[in-house]
Order: C-alpha cells, then sequence, then structure tokens
C-alpha cells in the first residue's frame, strides 16, 4: 500500500481507457501518454490493463506502507528515494516507510508511478480510468488527495534487503530517444512539439490562408488547457462561410474551430460528441506526445497522409515489441 502525502497534485489513478463506450456518451479517460503508462507496466511485468498514478502537478510525495516494486516513466521529474535519486524509466525497490518524492520536470508534462502488479481500484466499465467528468472509476471518482491510501495488488511482505529481488532494478530507453521523431517544419523552434495532423471532415471549409496558418505557425498551449483539452492561441482560422453543424461524434485527437478562430485539441477526458466544425486530427501514434506538451510552450502541426498514421503506428508497436523482448531476456537471465 502507498499513502498520498501531497496536498493537491491533481493526480488521478488511470489505465489505458474505457474502450467502446463512446456510443453511450461516455468518454474513453485514461492515460494521457498511454505509451510511458504502458512501459511502466511492462518494466514491472504487470498486465497491460493494469492502473497507474498520472501526476502532472509536481512535487508529487507518497510513503510507502509495504515493501514494493515501483517504475516512472514519462517526463523526467528528478524523482528520489528518501535522498536517493530515482532513475527515470526505471524500476526501483522501495522499503516499507520509504517516501517517494517526484520533483518539477525538466521536460515534459506528466509522468506516470506504476506499482507492481497495478493500483487496486474497482473495474467500472470495463476500466479503473477516474473519469473526472461523471465522477466514477479510478479513487473514488476523483483525484488523489492527502491522505488518500491505495493499494498495490502486488504488494509483497518479505524480510528486507536481501530479498528484494529487483533492488538493483533495469530500465529502457524513453520512446523520445526510440522513436523516429516528427518531421519538424521549417519555423519550428527548440522545445516546439511537432505532432503529425491529418486533415479532417471540414479542412477545406477554411480560407487558404487559414490553412496555410495553421501549418505554418506555432500553437501555444494556453492556462484554459487540461486533460479535457488543450486550448490553442494563435492566428484567427476563418472559414470560407459560417459552419454550423449538428453535434457529432468526436475522438481524442480531433481538432475543433469554434467561432473564436482559436483551436482546441480533444484529449482524453472530452466529451464524446460536439458541434464545432473539425479542421484536423492527431493521428493517434502522436498523441503521447501531446500529453507531453507543456502549458506556454507552442504545438506545431505537421501534415501526414494515412499510410504514414498506420506507419507511424507501427513504429510504436514495434517499439513495445522490443520492449517487452529485452524485459523478457532480462528476466530469463535472472532464473
Amino acid at each position: 500500500m502507498i499513502e498520498v502525502l501531497s496536498s493537491s497534485a491533481l493526480a488521478t489513478v488511470q489505465d489505458h481507457g474505457r474502450e467502446g463506450y463512446l456510443r453511450y456518451g461516455v468518454g474513453t479517460a485514461g492515460a494521457m501518454d498511454r505509451l510511458a503508462l504502458a512501459v511502466g507496466n511492462l518494466l514491472l511485468g504487470n498486465p497491460d490493463d493494469a492502473a497507474g498514478i498520472e501526476i502532472p502537478m509536481f512535487p508529487f510525495r507518497i510513503r510507502f506502507l509495504d515493501a514494493l516494486d515501483f517504475a516512472i516513466t514519462g517526463a523526467d521529474c528528478a524523482a528520489r528515494l528518501g535522498d536517493k535519486p530515482v532513475l527515470p524509466w526505471w524500476t526501483t525497490h522501495a522499503r516499507k516507510g520509504d517516501v517517494l518524492t517526484v520533483g518539477v520536470p525538466n521536460n515534459g508534462m506528466r509522468c506516470y508511478l506504476s506499482l507492481a502488479g497495478g493500483v487496486d481500484v474497482p473495474v467500472v466499465l470495463g476500466s479503473r480510468s477516474t473519469q473526472l467528468r461523471g465522477q466514477f472509476g479510478g479513487y473514488e471518482g476523483r483525484q488523489l488527495h492527502k491522505g488518500d491510501v491505495l493499494k498495490a495488488i502486488g504488494c509483497i511482505h518479505r524480510a528486507e534487503p536481501d530479498q528484494a529481488v529487483h533492488s538493483a532494478g533495469f530500465g529502457m530507453v524513453p520512446p523520445e530517444h526510440a522513436l523516429p521523431a516528427p518531421v519538424s517544419t521549417p519555423c519550428a523552434e527548440v522545445g516546439d512539439t511537432v505532432v503529425r495532423v491529418l486533415p479532417a471532415a471540414e479542412y477545406d471549409g477554411y480560407q487558404p490562408q487559414s490553412i496555410e496558418a495553421f501549418w505554418r505557425e506555432g500553437w501555444k498551449v494556453t492556462t484554459q488547457s487540461d486533460r479535457y483539452g488543450y486550448r490553442l492561441a494563435g492566428p484567427t482560422l476563418e472559414p470560407v462561410r459560417h459552419i454550423e453543424k449538428r453535434s457529432h461524434g468526436i475522438v481524442p485527437g480531433v481538432i475543433q474551430v469554434p467561432h473564436s478562430g482559436q483551436p482546441i485539441i480533444q484529449l482524453r477526458d472530452a466529451q464524446p460528441s460536439g458541434g464545432y466544425p473539425k479542421i484536423g486530427t492527431v493521428i493517434e501514434a502522436d498523441l503521447w506526445r501531446l500529453a507531453q506538451a507543456r502549458i506556454g510552450t507552442k504545438i506545431r502541426f505537421a501534415q501526414a497522409t494515412y499510410q504514414e498514421a498506420v506507419a507511424a503506428l507501427d513504429e510504436l508497436e514495434h517499439y513495445l515489441t522490443r520492449v517487452r523482448h529485452l524485459i523478457g531476456l532480462f528476466r530469463s537471465s535472472r532464473h
């Protein structure tokens, strides 16, 4: 078990998401950076659908009430276990009473704390993810508060420290260093997040100069951004004529343009329908990159084809396959 020591960090319990319920009006929820959570689960030998803790505000502190293996993935947050540094994308063993402090990220926006076996919360509609809008799933349907105690499915009770099998730990190369990055636009600056985008249904309904600006300009992530969506600031996108649509289905990654002309990227906690016109969709393989874009930084869109989007998804799956294979080799060498 672990005890939350932070009073307000907006941390929530998330897994890979609640799939198959959009037609009932239930959003996907789940980890914003599903790739980071997936690697954390692989490192610990957890099931693919195990839940972890998504941490978007820092510092975040917990106390281990039992001996437990854990891993931190996602943003590099200069974590410490007691007075010892914790490597990112690495397995670490905590003893009973140890305090883990997750610091302010050197880069990125969110990190993920994975526990051996996964966080033990009830499965609701096929997922352990927190749905903040509906206030269900996760830990009582809300963000974690100081004093909350969470059980890990893989919680262990054993002598310390001699029998701690994973005390030395092992880790993986983060995906930003292992996966080919999207081709940057000529005007991109250091620190910009580049994501690949497919033109969407109303793309041709915008003025040529607006379409050019959509691809050329950097779009600032405003302070009105959260798990529901990123509200962006940049040039005003103007339609050829007024576009009015009935509410229709949308998914995470869809880029809508409200009447202000400032785009919104729908994310994991977005409602499953909306009436704003759609100018593009961030490809599924780049949603993890989007999740790590900080408030105040810029996002740039690189146009992709359907074939390129499929190829990028294949590259992501190949990365996870390599991770799974390397971890399997490590574990087999320990026996």
